[in-house]
């Protein structure tokens, strides 16, 4: 769970906006197509359990371009939407996630689109801390608003909103088939794999990271209810405790395991392995996927941690199983954590061996991951983990050989096991007000279906899109 490892802003921007969360919008989203309170009738959401407050202290918001990170002290300022690339992947990582993947409903490719501008329009007033559509309150008393209210007078707290498409999205129902890209494969099963169906899969996701748990929640309510009767939640998780850092300067994160987590991870500023490992360039893609230009694949695995198990286990044979130490985060031999280890002088099992990229061809990812505890699993145990978030420029090439070598040989593997898993094409980002999530899928002229790409066996999937048990 350190280094870049499944265990656990390159954001262009045109322009900046930062409102109070407490002003009231004066009327309908800019470029049009948010959802009247009078067309929205309903929410059909699931139940959401919000964390304890997000803690203070400083924080690091992405400015600009992606190679600029400007350190700030609990600002809560708002982080630019529009740009060549999605927020929420190389910006600076926010202290809570929620994460939902949804299955759609609606038949109708045209009410799908109309489904993904409404939500673009939404994201972009939430991620500048302004009310959806008409607001929270002052409208017709007979209909419900069109915001839930439960943001007012909250600061953007540097929301970001991600979405992704997984593989049944391609499945024909909206003539887009012949639109998904190889790199969107379906994961093979790995040893130890234990996934749940319930918590796997997806035709769409969306990410939400903010330094208030309330602001991150607000936003995935509020997606699902606009999207009430076209989607329907099929999943979600909330996150806690970082596991990682895009920000050189912060402090690395400790895992569950009480371990620094992420040492290697890419940050913000470094344009060039960005652009290596995260970003699809326009050479990886052919006519049916030049849609992805820009845009990343994002792996997202629920790891339960047995950590009872764990906290019996001596120092020392976890220091083993992880080859670094607890304190420092040092590998064997040296004295700081981000001195060059030297993999040889770790057990051939310890994770951060296995995992570092000279052991699995240069596979490299950025990694979002953040921490969870869901109540207990009936046995007197904690339900806890590691939610784990991978973004790359292929899947094939970035997460799948990086489990693969651990799920064969990783020490760490008696303690933890994965229960979900789920893949997305997530889109580059939104250019500006006219712009809206998918508009280059959607758009993209027709073709034929491209054949599968030969790959590992991938697991038995349920409808809609269980991702291969991965």
């Amino acid at each position: 769970m350190s280094e870049q490892t499944p265990t656990g802003a390159g954001h262009d921007v045109t322009e900046k906006t930062t409102e109070k969360a407490s002003e009231k919008a004066s009327g309908p989203a800019e470029g049009g197509g948010a959802p009247s309170r009078r067309s929205v009738i309903g929410w059909g959401g699931a139940g959401l359990a919000l964390g304890a407050a997000a803690a203070g202290g400083a924080v690091a918001l992405a400015r600009g371009r992606g190679d600029e990170t400007a350190p700030v002290a609990d600002t809560g300022e708002a982080v630019p939407f529009h740009g060549a690339h999605q927020a929420g992947i190389a910006t600076a990582v926010q202290d809570r996630l929620h994460f939902a993947a949804f299955d759609v409903k609606t038949k109708d490719r045209e009410e799908l689109i109309q489904l993904l501008k409404d939500w673009t329009r939404a994201a972009e007033r939430m991620t500048a801390g302004r009310e959806v559509g008409e607001g929270a309150y002052g409208g017709l008393p007979e209909a419900p608003p069109d915001d839930t209210g439960e943001a007012l007078g909250l600061k953007p707290s540097r929301l970001t909103l991600t979405i992704g498409f997984g593989p049944s999205l391609f499945d024909g129902r909206f003539g887009l088939a012949g639109h998904r890209p190889a790199a969107l494969a379906d994961l093979p099963k790995f040893p130890g794999d234990n996934l749940d169906p319930a918590r796997s899969g997806g035709d769409l996701c969306v990410q939400a990271c903010a330094d208030d748990p309330q602001v991150a929640v607000h936003a995935i309510r509020n997606l699902a209810r606009i999207g009430f009767g076209k989607v329907a939640v099929r999943w979600s998780q909330l996150g806690f405790g970082k596991t990682s850092s895009t920000t050189p300067d912060a402090q690395t994160p400790r895992n569950l395991f009480g371990f620094k987590d992420g040492t290697r991870n890419i940050a913000g500023t470094e344009t060039d392995r960005l652009a290596r490992h995260v970003w699809v360039d326009g050479k990886d893609v052919r006519d049916a996927d030049g849609w992805m230009t820009g845009g990343s694949y994002l792996v997202a695995r629920r790891i339960r941690m047995n950590i009872e198990t764990w906290d019996r286990a001596p120092l020392s044979e976890q220091e083993d199983v992880f080859g670094r130490d607890k304190k420092e985060g040092a590998a064997p031999g040296k004295a700081k954590e981000h001195d060059e280890p030297f993999l040889k002088a770790m057990k051939p099992t310890a994770h951060v061996r296995l995992a570092h990229p000279d052991a699995n061809g240069g596979a490299t990812l950025l990694r979002r991951g953040y921490s969870f505890t869901d109540g207990s699993d009936g046995l007197g145990r904690l339900d806890a983990g590691l939610f784990f978030l991978a973004y790359q420029r292929d899947v094939r090439t970035g997460f799948v050989p990086v489990q693969t070598q651990l799920a064969r040989h990783d020490a760490l593997n008696q303690y933890v096991q994965h229960v979900g898993s789920a893949v997305f094409a997530v889109p580059p980002g939104v250019r500006d007000k006219d712009d809206w999530w998918g508009r280059a899928l959607f758009t993209a002229k027709p073709v034929q279906p491209v054949q599968p790409v030969p790959s590992a066996k991938p697991a038995a999937s349920a409808r809609p899109s269980t991702p291969a048990k991965a």
